[in-house]
This record gives structure tokens, C-alpha cells and sequence, in this order.
């Protein structure tokens, strides 16, 4: 039959007689009418699967139910005696009510539905009896049942002929019971089989078994014989009704049906038992048993062939085995990409196989093999498994994340029903989590005082680099990660393994790492690698160099063996594809160290790069791990999702916040302001015309056109420009300033301020262009400042911050000008008592960074943060966009500004649109 639509509605069809109905499938494509008989199979088939349309499932159940009851002869004469109906008994009205409630849906009410399941159990009702036997039993057959069509008697007013009706039916069912019913359907029965396993030490010892057939008494479970008695004994031998024989022929037949091995009991005049050789016994395993189970049929086995062998999933490392090292340590976790595997351990009764027996279970010939002393039965998949142990071959990190979560890879899940972690696996997990309990003492010639916190991360660090680990210290910016670098260096130095470290920095951050390591380290050697001349040093000491260095250097750097390798503001690399980050995994380290404030500034792959250096495989591949973790996580589809993947990063992530309790008491008060400006007439103007101008240009583009994106980005860009200031957006680098941006006027008034108090400010702006503008007016002013962006040599940096911050013999400076990017990282400005952000980047990461130049350790003063808003705009649609990603910032971060690249013009329209908040044109801020 072709293909039949179930997924889709169906609607059946009543007529008279019965038999005539018809049932409609319909799907999205086609529409397939069947009358009820060939229908009955399809919905018989469809019954048991649970993606079927409402109306279709509602039908098939009740297929299901008409094919029971005329399988068990409960058929009556309809009324016009033209016809047959179901006869429903003593809790049959019960049984099609429930059914009905049951399967009612929102298109019919349980009293319809209920109409609806009478009316095709008697359409089946009518049908069956005249389906067609098989060719060649046609004619006995037909002497059985008459088809309607040709009955001259009346069978509504013939009792007699009704009951001689079933009796023939019932016989008619005992010898074509295969072609008369779908395979589905429940076979009527006074008894059923079940088959008993047997064997003598000598059968054994030659791989064979015998399967003997038994009968169970319907009516009484505990009523059970051979089914041999059936035949060579009478009736009140064995205690059955005259008709258990045929009825256990029928249920043989069936048996044979689902597994053929046993068409040689129905060739034996009377069905004893049937030899089974070791192919036999091995098909019986693997397919026989669940195929005869699923017709009702159990497999018996003695327990003098305990089937207790069992198989697990062992992970085990390569350590393990004699001779090698104990534990998994220092660089071997990268040196290998297989020093771990899955290998399959059999057990008996729980007790694991020696490697002897593993290779006697693996070359046994028969499915049946002695073992310690007992006869057991093989099944082939055991058998298989111990012929093939290697399951899979995982790296340290990854044999680590199955340790840490319980979660084995999915090619192991899929054949596996257990998985055990080994003891060396364990060993490494076991000192992974306890790492930060082991304290170390604080190295002597550290000239510093370490806060608690501080050397909590101090022993944390030591215990995993001590094991050959790599690891990511995320403390808030100003908790001093340098100094407690220092000290870890000096740890190794002194308790081992040693070596020289080489830390990685963004430029600016050369000079501060030179002095740290001066202040607190006077005594170890320091290499600048870095400039035209790039030297090296010896077996110890420190190396810094920068990122761009270090890429165009890649090669000479490697041929070091570093004991210990640290990047520094960590996030650089957190594309992992990048040439930056390529180059810093070929170096060869003992031990990997990532800095950062900020692990995850858009998304989780961003922490997936970074801890895919520090502990490679740990979170498996980019694909796997967006599939796996990212993806629901920042979805919100599971919320256990964030818990379990903190479980799993928290041994190689530590994370320490200013506002967590004890962790920095001393800190002044930290206070944040929105000051929600207005737009000028100015502003007013070029911002509504620029988002009708160009969200006509966008709603022309299809969807999924690259360029409709691009738009989109220069449409948000455009518009923070024109609420910065017009100048800006106008590309005028002349001309008035004042008058023009509210902007302006409120950082003149807190300028002001914070000079005359002899305070100082950071000014932060994404934008260069107005950070030129903002440098031009204060210039013509008379406001003294200075201007860091990406462009600014290293020495003028580190003028600069030693002018702001007050150094002997530099002239002081109380207003500092920054880009965003150039200086929201690495800078230790703790001069500054106020921290303006004159725009609003898309990440809240990025602007806390940014801030906590002035609030960190060292700060003295209450530190006052102040975000200039413009009501009504996109800028007042981030700000609230920045609210709640700061509240899901540890679990959740969009993609920021391409996130909205893919709003549909409906949804950006909403978000650019200036509301009359905004637009007042000459009102002043209040």
C-alpha cells in the first residue's frame, strides 16, 4: 500500500452497512480515503507510535479495541439483520467511555468522541469477518464464514445461528488467525507459551541448549505444563479445556512467527522440545528473546546458566598500567591526544574478569562457556565487546570533564549503560577539586602581605599548575592578579617544578608588569621581549612579551620549554581561531595561566576559548560545546544547565568579585548615576530623518540579505553618534561645540566640579572621533587634560599615567581622556574619584572594566560613576538592554550589537524609533 499520511487529520466516515465506511487521511500534500478494511491495518500499525495527529490516534485506539473484542468472538447480529456489531459486555460501555475521555481533543468533546468509537468498532465488526483468508485456504474458509452479502437466513431473529456464528469464528481464528488479523491485534486464547531453557553438562560441553515448549492456564497463571501434555494426555490429565490444544497451536504458531527457529516444533507430531547449536542459541540472544517477548512470549532460563555477565564502560588512563607513572601530571595531559580511553571491563555477578578470562570470552566458540567453575550463558553483544574492548580514545581534559560531570562523550552514552570512572581518573579528579584545600605557604621572597583571598588563590593556583593543569583566575580587576602571579612563580621557583615564565600582555601592560615584578620580586630575573631587540633569558626567570609579539614570534618562543605560561587580559584570545590565539597554543608549557575580569564579554565560546588553552578537551570541541552547553544556556531553555556547567568549569575557574563578602572591606563606597539628557533641535532632527531615511532603505532588503545587516549596523552606529554629538555623525572637525549636545554642557558643569574639589576624572568613550572633539573643546576651555586611545606608544602610556596618578616630578593632570578599548583594561588609575562614560557600549563587562581602572584595590576615595543618557533614544533602549544582561551576566550573554541585526524591521523600528521623552529640542536637564 502507498505511502499513508497519520501524522495529519483523519475522518471517518459512517455508512450502512458498516462495512462501507471509509476513513480520510489528509496531510499537507495529499489527501488517501480507504474503506474500513484496508484501513484497519494502517491504523493497527500507527497505534503504537506517539506522533500521530489527535484524530488519527483517537480512531486507532479504537481499531485497537474493536479488533480485541472480535478476536474474542463478541459479535452480535445488528437490528436490520443485514449486518454485524460489537456485543459489548460487563464493562465494555466502561472501557469505550474511558476511551473516548481519554482521547478527546480540542476539535471533539468527550460525548462525540465517545459516538465516534461505537461507530468504528462496529464498522470493524462488520468488516472482519468477511476479510479473505490466504489463496490456498480460501475454500475452508469460506465453508467457515458465509459473507454477508450471500446470508438469505435472518441473523437478528436466529439465535441459533448467531452462536453457530462465533463457534465458527472461533475456529476460523484458530487455523488462519495470521492472515485474519494484523499482527498487532491480541489473539484470543485460553492459554498462552512461554518456553523453558535446558541442558545437561553434556549438551554444555558440546554449545548446546533445548527449548521446551510450556503452556500457562489463562484463567490461573500458576496452572502450567508442558505443552507435550496437551497431546498425549486427556483432558482431566492435564486440566485443561478441550480446546487448550488448538488454542497452544495457535500460540505456537505465533511464536514461530516471531522467532522461525521454532517452525520445527509445529513439523513434530506432538511439539516437546527442539535442539538448539550455538548459532541458534546466539540468534535466540540477540533477537529471538525481545521478538518472542513482544508476542507475549517469555524466555525461561535456569539458573544453572546464570546470565549474570555484565559489561560497563571503564575509563581508564594510560597511567594505569604497569609501570607507568601513578598519577596523569605536568605536561603528559597535552602531550597526548589518546592518553585516556573507554575500554569495556566484563564482570560475573559483579565481580570483574581477569584479563584471562576476557580472552576466553573473547575466543569462546560457543555462546555458552564455563566460567570459574559454573556454565554461563554469552550474550553476543558481551561477547563482541570483549573480543573489541578499545571503546574510545579521549584526551586528559576530556577523561577529566567525564570525571567531573558523570557524563561520558555520546559515542559511549549510546552503547553504554554504565560508566565507571578508574582509579587514576578518580585520583586526578579527586586532587582537581580539592586543589584550593591544600594551602601553600606564602614564598619568602615575596615583598608583599597577601590578603586571605589572595592566597586562597595562591594554594588554588599551585595545586593545579603542581598537577600539569591549566587554569583561569577571573577576579574582578583591582584585586591584584599580578602580585598573586608573582608569588606563584616564585612557589614553583622554589618547591618546583620551576622553569621560566613567560607571561603574554597587551602592550600597555609591559611597564606594569616590569614594575610589580621590581616592587614585589626584586630578586628574579626580568626579560622585556619586545622592540626591535628580543633577547631571552636563562632556565628561570620572567619573559613578557606582548600579544602581537608574540605571534610574529611564535616559532623562537617555542623552542623554550616554559615551565609556566600566563596570558594576561585573556580575553585577546577569546576567538580561538584567531592567528593570536593559534600561536599562543603551540607554545610548549608545564602549566597554563589565563588573566582575566572578564571571561565572558558576549558569549560562552569565549570562555570556551580560553579554558580550551588552559585544559584542552576539558569542554570538547567549539561544535560540541555549543551544542552541548552554550546554546541552552544562554537560550534559558534549561535553567539546571548553567548549575551542571558550573559544577564542571569551577575546579579551573575561580572568580572573586569586589562585593563579595571579605573580599575587599576597605573599598570606599562606589556610587552610580544615569543622567538622562535630552535631545537638542539639532539632534532632533538629523535623528528622525535618519531613521525614516534609513529604515526605508531596510524594510526594501529581504531578510536574510547580508546587506540589510550592514544597514542595520550603521543605522545603530549613526545614532549614538548623533546623541554623543552632531559634529560628530557630521564628520565636523571645526565649528561650534557648545549649544548643540546636552552632552557637552553636563561635562563642563562636572568637570568643573571635580577640579575645583581637586578631584580627578576618567572620561570614557567608545568613539575616538568624539573623544577628538570633547580634547578640541577643552583645549579652547582652558580644562587641563590628556587623551589615551589605541594609537598611543607604550612609553606615552606610561607618562600618562604617571602624570594622572601624581608621580614625583610630573606635572599633574586631573582630566583623562579614554577610548574605551585602549584604555578599559590593564590600567591602575586609582587617582580618580569620578568615571564618566560619555556613550553606552553594548556589554555591561566592557564599561565595569572600564570603571574599575579607579575602583580597585588602592582607592581611598568614594568613587562616583556617572552615564550620560539620552531619553527617548537607543541610548535609553541599551541602558534598560544593560539592566538585565547584568542580571544574567554569570549564566546568559547575548551577542550585543549583532544580536540586533537579526530583529525584524518591526521590532527595530521600536528600538530606534526617538519617543516624545527624547525630542523636546531646547529643554535643558533637570
Amino acid at each position: 500500500m502507498s505511502f499513508v499520511p497519520v501524522t495529519g487529520p483523519a475522518v471517518f466516515h459512517a455508512a450502512v452497512p458498516p462495512r462501507e465506511g471509509t476513513i480520510e487521511f489528509a496531510d499537507a500534500r495529499r489527501t488517501v480515503s480507504l474503506p474500513v478494511r484496508a484501513a484497519i491495518p494502517v491504523l493497527s500499525k500507527a497505534w503504537s507510535r506517539d506522533d500521530l495527529h489527535p484524530s488519527v490516534a483517537l480512531l486507532a485506539a479504537a481499531v485497537h479495541l474493536a479488533l480485541r473484542l472480535v478476536a474474542a468472538g463478541r459479535l452480535e447480529p445488528a437490528a436490520d439483520a443485514a449486518s454485524w456489531q460489537v456485543a459489548l459486555g460487563e464493562g465494555d460501555a466502561d472501557r469505550v467511555r474511558l476511551l473516548a475521555e481519554a482521547r478527546a481533543y480540542d476539535a471533539l468533546d468527550a460525548a462525540a468522541a465517545e459516538r465516534l468509537v461505537r461507530e468504528v468498532l462496529d464498522a470493524v465488526a462488520d468488516a472482519m469477518p468477511r476479510s479473505s483468508p490466504s489463496p490456498a485456504r480460501r475454500s475452508t474458509a469460506a465453508s467457515s464464514v458465509r459473507p454477508a452479502a450471500d446470508a438469505t437466513a435472518d441473523p437478528g431473529r436466529d439465535a441459533a445461528r448467531a452462536a453457530a456464528f462465533r463457534e465458527r469464528l472461533q475456529a476460523r481464528l484458530a487455523r488462519h488467525v495470521t492472515e485474519s488479523l494484523p499482527a498487532s491485534a491480541e489473539l484470543p486464547s485460553l492459554v498462552s507459551v512461554s518456553l523453558r531453557v535446558e541442558a545437561d553438562e553434556e549438551e554444555l560441553t558440546a554449545g548446546t541448549v533445548r527449548v521446551v515448549p510450556q503452556v500457562h492456564d489463562d484463567a490461573d497463571p500458576l496452572h502450567v505444563v508442558d505443552a507435550a501434555r496437551l497431546w498425549t494426555e486427556d483432558d482431566s490429565d492435564h486440566g485443561f479445556g478441550p480446546r487448550a490444544r488448538t488454542h497452544a497451536l495457535v500460540a505456537l504458531r505465533g511464536a514461530a512467527e516471531a522467532w522461525p527457529v521454532l517452525d520445527r516444533l509445529l513439523d513434530l507430531p506432538v511439539p516437546t522440545d527442539v535442539t538448539l547449536d550455538g548459532a541458534e542459541i546466539t540468534d535466540l540472544l540477540e533477537d529471538g528473546v525481545a521478538d518472542l517477548k513482544e508476542r507475549g512470549v517469555d524466555v525461561l532460563w535456569p539458573r544453572s546458566l546464570g546470565r549474570e555477565l555484565t559489561a560497563s564502560a571503564v575509563l581508564e588512563g594510560r597511567s594505569s598500567s604497569a609501570g607507568a607513572r601513578e598519577d596523569l601530571l605536568h605536561d603528559g595531559l597535552f602531550a597526548s591526544q589518546d592518553l585516556c580511553a573507554f575500554r569495556w571491563q566484563v564482570a560475573l555477578g559483579g565481580e570483574p574478569l581477569t584479563e584471562e578470562e576476557m580472552d576466553r570470552l573473547a575466543s569462546a566458540a560457543a555462546p555458552v562457556l564455563k566460567l570459574r567453575g559454573a556454565w554461563t550463558v554469552v550474550h553476543p553483544s558481551i561477547a563482541k565487546k570483549a573480543r573489541k574492548r578499545l571503546l574510545a580514545r579521549l584526551s586528559g581534559g576530556e577523561a577529566l570533564a567525564v570525571a567531573l560531570t558523570g557524563r561520558a562523550p555520546a559515542q559511549v552514552e549510546e552503547q553504554a549503560d554504565q560508566v565507571v570512572v578508574g582509579a587514576s581518573i578518580g585520583r586526578l579528579r579527586d586532587a582537581v577539586t580539592t586543589a584550593a584545600e591544600r594551602e601553600v605557604p606564602v614564598p619568602t621572597r615575596l615583598k608583599a602581605t597577601l590578603r586571605d583571598y589572595q592566597r586562597t588563590g595562591l594554594s588554588w593556583l599551585a595545586g593545579i599548575t603542581g598537577l600539569g593543569l591549566g587554569c583561569c583566575l577571573a577576579d574582578d580587576m583591582g584585586l591584584g592578579k599580578t602580585v598573586t602571579l608573582i608569588a606563584l612563580h616564585l612557589h614553583r621557583e622554589e618547591h618546583g617544578p620551576g622553569g621560566p615564565t613567560l607571561v603574554v600582555c597587551p602592550t600597555s601592560l609591559l611597564g606594569n608588569w616590569e614594575d610589580e615584578l621590581a616592587r614585589f620580586a626584586p630578586d628574579v630575573r626580568v626579560t622585556r621581549f619586545h622592540g626591535a631587540s628580543r633577547e631571552l633569558g636563562g632556565d628561570d626567570g620572567v619573559v613578557l612579551t606582548t600579544y602581537a609579539t608574540m605571534r610574529r614570534s611564535a616559532e623562537t618562543l617555542a623552542e623554550v620549554r616554559w615551565g609556566l605560561v600566563v596570558a594576561d587580559e585573556a580575553q585577546h584570545v577569546k576567538n580561538a581561531a584567531s592567528a593570536t590565539a593559534r600561536a599562543l597554543r603551540r607554545l610548549p608549557a608545564g602549566a597554563r595561566v589565563a588573566l582575566t575580569g572578564t571571561p565572558v564579554e558576549n558569549d560562552l565560546t569565549e570562555l570556551w576559548s580560553i579554558l580550551d588553552w588552559c585544559v584542552p578537551g576539558l569542554l570538547g570541541s567549539r561544535l560540541a560545546f555549543r551544542r552541548a552547553w552554550a546554546s541552552q544556556i544562554e537560550a534559558g531553555v534549561d535553567r539546571g544547565k548553567a548549575r551542571q556547567f558550573a559544577d564542571l568549569v569551577s575546579p579551573f575557574l575561580l572568580r572573586r568579585r569586589k562585593s563579595d563578602p571579605g573580599i575587599a572591606p576597605e573599598l570606599p563606597a562606589k556610587t552610580e548615576t544615569d543622567h538622562p539628557l535630552t535631545l537638542t533641535r539639532e539632534q532632533t532632527v538629523l535623528y528622525e530623518a535618519y531613521v525614516r531615511d534609513t529604515m526605508e532603505r531596510i524594510e526594501r532588503l529581504d531578510g536574510d540579505d547580508p546587506a540589510r545587516r550592514g544597514l542595520v549596523l550603521m543605522l545603530l552606529t549613526g545614532l549614538k553618534q548623533i546623541c554623543n554629538h552632531p559634529a560628530q555623525f557630521l564628520k565636523q572637525s571645526t565649528g561650534r561645540i557648545t549649544g548643540r549636545s546636552e552632552k557637552i554642557e553636563l561635562l563642563d558643569e562636572l568637570l568643573e566640579t571635580v577640579i575645583s574639589e581637586d578631584g580627578a576624572v576618567l572620561v570614557f568613550t567608545q568613539y575616538v572621533a568624539m573623544a577628538r572633539l570633547l580634547e578640541s573643546h577643552w583645549t579652547r576651555t582652558g580644562v587641563p587634560h590628556q587623551f589615551l586611545h589605541g594609537a598611543t606608544p607604550v612609553r606615552e602610556r606610561e607618562r600618562m599615567v604617571a602624570a594622572f596618578q601624581g608621580a614625583p616630578g610630573q606635572q599633574s593632570v586631573p582630566v583623562f581622556l579614554l577610548s574605551l578599548k585602549a584604555g578599559g583594561t590593564g590600567l591602575n588609575l586609582t587617582r580618580a574619584d569620578h568615571v564618566v562614560h560619555v556613550d553606552r557600549w553594548w556589554n555591561p563587562a566592557v564599561e565595569d572594566q572600564a570603571t574599575d581602572r579607579a575602583y580597585r584595590i588602592g582607592q581611598t576615595k568614594p568613587v562616583q560613576v556617572h552615564r550620560l543618557v539620552t531619553r527617548g533614544t537607543i541610548e535609553e533602549r541599551v541602558a534598560e538592554l544593560l539592566t538585565r544582561k547584568r542580571a544574567l551576566a554569570d549564566a546568559v550573554l547575548s551577542r550585543g550589537e549583532a544580536a540586533l541585526t537579526e530583529l525584524d524591521n518591526q521590532e527595530l523600528r521600536a528600538l530606534v524609533t526617538l519617543t516624545a521623552s527624547g525630542s523636546s529640542g531646547s529643554a535643558r536637564r533637570r
